[in-house]
């Protein structure tokens, strides 16, 4: 018979940092970014800028809503520097600003509420 050898014992893993610091005023900031995007029709816009730059018709038709209220919709987002616009050809494109917004949408995909 074969002596086996026992595996070293490992040091306890240390548990990965909380995702949000227990900072009250960088907690306060993500929640700003959650409240900002915390509409369906907003959601749905920042979806389809994710997809690159987009004029507001556009996003408007694409979405099924008239063109003030996407108008109205990304400037929330732009106040909250999600979203910048640009005039080009006399109209107003729209692309992400913030990156990670990509990230964040793919994140709360996932997520189940029952």
């Amino acid at each position: 018979m074969i002596a086996t050898r026992a595996a070293p014992a490992r040091p306890a893993a240390k548990p990965a940092p909380a995702p949000i610091p227990d900072d009250g005023e960088r907690a306060a900031q993500l929640a700003e970014v959650l409240k900002a995007v915390a509409h369906p029709l907003r959601l749905r816009l920042v979806g389809a800028l994710c997809e690159g730059d987009q004029f507001v018709n556009a996003l408007a038709e694409r979405l099924g809503v008239p063109q003030s209220i996407a108008s109205q919709q990304l400037g929330v987002l732009r106040m909250n520097r999600l979203v910048e616009c640009e005039r080009r050809d006399g109209k107003a494109w729209y692309r992400i600003a913030e990156p990670r917004l990509h990230d964040l949408l793919h994140c709360i995909s996932g997520c189940r509420l029952h």
